[in-house]
């Protein structure tokens, strides 16, 4: 099939889209609206045994003064997400470590060190891992778990650092010979990194399945143990409450629009945000993100699967409005959405307080970014158009994704850290952003590319790649596949480069490049959201008792 084939003409296009309804119905429906989880009316007496625990635990971390066991200390609680209750802490024993004469010639504790360094931002030099490297790129190593220590490090990479690469390949081939003979617990971890390397993981989902993990090992610390599950428990609490209020919010919307033909995602799209920002304090961020997502989705379904060409554009120009009377420039399905569009902005503005209310400005703004390029994608559609090559397209692409969007929105209900000079620089739309759009974008195609060349539909950046270089759409998703892992190089370079933003902006940049790495893995489950009920139900559903 030539890249160019798959792209319907405009009456073609029109001719289907009215009666295009192929995504599947919601697996909650009103679930979350009057699901109570089993520890709720233990609430009380789970905060006051939690806040006893932390400070337990904060005693723990004030006495570790021995490198490993500082490493093996701080890597724990950075996988039960307990670090950001000690970040004044771990930045202290971080900064210790990184300044102290340290020359182990153990794999283990030079990986940990490593990881942990490079993750709080310290650009360490990857020349500690040559002294363990021989001529051929074989590392000489006693076990299985320092090899793991050296793959999870060696993802923290950036480009030129050779000895990392090479980490790369020699250790996955290694983990290949043998993970059917490791006991069980080493092969799952070992699995679970050949799948996604531990710095790429969503950090709520780690916690969730490093809990099992952590206490089934002999030197387990039960405080820490004990507070994790109760901290796990307790944020199910607020993300339950929280989704309960999207719940309500989402069927209103539906009721109001009546639209039938949008993919019924809330419950996804809200995992999707607290993936992204797990954290309690950012509640309100998960909220407002959650509904900016659900408005991208509509306004997605809505133009590139739904509408004709000239609803769009009437759809796009109401949009750069954003003003009621401008509701009247629409076809008659779109109207009552729009106007609730607008209302879901005043009531963001009462959310925020008169103080931060003006952010709002930056929620709309986002939105006329995502309609501009949109519309530049429905140009292509109807004129048969496939970009030359892969940069062009993602000149427009890496916007429509939306992911833009859903991190600046995300900013916007965060706390008095995030400035009017921030939320203008991301305005700008910076290369932190645009390293997590374009992996975004990327993943997204290679996983849907087929299933949306079926219909009428702009080509994506794999037929744009195949047209480039001539090749198979097999072929360009490989080499796309490589474009995705230096473009987590590049993220990791900008990550490591001190700037004036706090250290949260990058932060919850990779969690949200982390969340896209997750959700386009293979396929596209936020459109075919089965794959994730699972994960749903352990996240919202079961607790971990105690």
């Amino acid at each position: 099939m030539s890249p160019t084939s798959a792209v319907c003409s405009v009456n073609d296009v029109q001719g289907m889209r009215k009666d295009r309804t192929t995504f599947h119905q919601t697996l909650w429906g009103d679930f979350f609206l009057t699901y109570q989880p089993p520890t709720a009316h233990k609430r009380a007496s789970m905060e006051e045994r939690a806040e006893v625990l932390k400070e337990e635990v904060r005693e723990l971390v004030k006495a570790a003064n021995e490198i490993p066991t500082i490493l093996e200390l701080v890597m724990t609680l950075q996988r039960l997400g307990l670090d950001n209750y000690y970040e004044n802490e771990i930045d202290d024993k971080l900064s210790f470590v990184y300044n102290s004469d340290y020359d182990d010639k153990d794999l283990n504790l030079v990986s940990l060190r490593f990881y942990l360094l490079r993750k709080n931002g310290y650009d360490v030099s990857s020349d500690v891992f040559k002294y363990f490297e021989d001529e051929e790129g074989n590392f000489i190593a006693d076990d299985i778990k320092s090899l793991l220590s050296l793959y999870n490090a060696a993802y923290l990479r950036t480009h030129g650092e050779k000895v990392l690469d090479d980490a790369i390949i020699f250790t996955r081939r290694q983990f290949e010979g043998v993970i059917d003979s490791l006991e069980s617990t080493l092969a799952y971890e070992v699995s679970l990194s050949l799948q996604t390397p531990l710095f790429r993981r969503v950090r709520i989902l780690e916690t969730r399945n490093y809990m099992p993990i952590y206490e089934k090992e002999a030197a387990r610390n039960e405080v820490i143990l004990e507070f994790a599950k109760l901290n796990f428990n307790l944020l199910q609490l607020l993300y339950c409450e929280e989704l309960k209020k999207i719940t309500l919010w989402w069927k209103q919307l539906n009721v109001e629009s009546n639209l039938s033909f949008i993919r019924d995602r809330i419950v996804e799209m809200h995992f999707w945000m607290t993936a992204a920002c797990p954290k309690p304090e950012h509640s309100r961020a998960r909220v407002i993100a959650t509904k900016a997502t659900a408005y991208i989705t509509i306004i997605d379904d809505i133009m590139d699967t739904y509408s004709t060409t000239e609803e769009a554009m009437q759809l796009a120009e109401a949009i750069y409005r954003c003003e009621k009377n401008a509701a009247e420039l629409l076809p008659e399905y779109m109207k009552d959405f729009y106007l609730y569009l607008l209302k879901t902005f005043d009531s963001c503005e009462d959310e925020l307080g008169p103080k931060q209310s003006f952010r709002v400005f930056y929620l709309k703004e986002v939105l006329k970014m995502l309609i501009q390029r949109s519309c530049q994608e429905i140009k292509w559609r109807d004129e048969n158009y496939v970009p030359k090559t892969i940069n062009e397209h993602l000149e427009v692409s890496t916007i429509t994704i939306g992911a833009f969007q859903v991190a600046c929105s995300s900013f916007v209900g965060m706390g008095d850290i995030i400035t009017k000079e921030i939320l203008d620089w991301l305005l700008t739309y910076p290369d932190l952003m645009k390293c997590c759009t374009t992996i975004s974008r990327m993943g997204n195609d290679i996983v849907s590319t087929e299933r949306e060349q079926t219909g009428g539909h702009h080509a994506s950046t794999v037929q744009c790649y195949m047209l480039q270089h001539g090749i198979t759409m097999h072929d360009a998703c490989e080499k796309i596949q490589v474009l995705i892992e230096d473009t987590w190089k590049d993220l990791m370079k900008l990550y490591l480069t001190p700037t004036k933003e706090p250290k949260l902006i990058a932060q919850t940049v990779v969690d949200f490049t982390r969340t896209a790495d997750y959700m386009y893995n293979k396929t596209d489950a936020f459109t075919f959201s089965h794959k994730l009920k699972d994960i749903i139900v352990l996240l919202y559903v079961e607790p971990t008792f105690l």
